[in-house]
């Protein structure tokens, strides 16, 4: 069932959140995605809740945490942001089954790409996926987003490579 519009929100990250960042964090599903290969601690997630800085002029990254109905069920991550060719990449995540397929991960995307062309007054917005990951394909495909490249065995999954997907929409 696909989300209403304004089903979720997009906030700032809050000390409170350090358990579900310790969670999805951690989870070696996760990592299949996100590019991590290592635990991180509690330690660390809390210096980086507070270090987070929302000057994204200043930081070039910005972390934020999706809510469905006052629940977190995920983060939107805006990284490598370039001011001067106006673009940044971004990914996405809803933590738990449940929580999928129903249109959150499109709102949050749809309101990021806002943000970008209103507010950054960007040109493109890019988004790397594992060949594999047949859900984010269409995730970005209906946002808008068109395949401009294809890596061959760019990520080792337990010695085994497999091809990696870059996406981007032109603003």
């Amino acid at each position: 069932m696909a989300s209403q519009p304004n089903k979720i929100r997009l906030r700032a990250l809050e000390p409170t959140d350090i358990e579900l960042l310790y969670l999805w964090e951690n989870d070696p599903e996760v990592w299949r995605v996100s590019g991590t290969n290592a635990p991180i601690s509690r330690e660390r997630l809390a210096h980086f809740i507070e270090e987070q800085n929302y000057d994204i002029y200043a930081s070039c990254h910005m972390r934020l945490i999706i809510e469905a109905q006052g629940i977190a069920i995920g983060s939107l991550d805006i990284f490598d942001y370039n001011p001067i060719d106006r673009r940044f990449g971004i990914g996405v995540l809803i933590y738990a089954e449940k929580n999928r397929r129903k249109g959150y991960a499109r709102e949050a995307i749809n309101a990021i790409i806002e943000y970008g062309r209103s507010v950054l007054n960007l040109r493109q917005i890019w988004a790397t996926i594992a060949i594999d990951n047949k859900a984010s394909i269409a995730l970005f495909e209906s946002c808008g987003f068109s395949q401009c490249a294809h890596r061959k065995e760019w990520i080792n999954r337990g010695g085994v490579f497999i091809d990696e997907l870059e996406y981007q929409l032109l603003l």
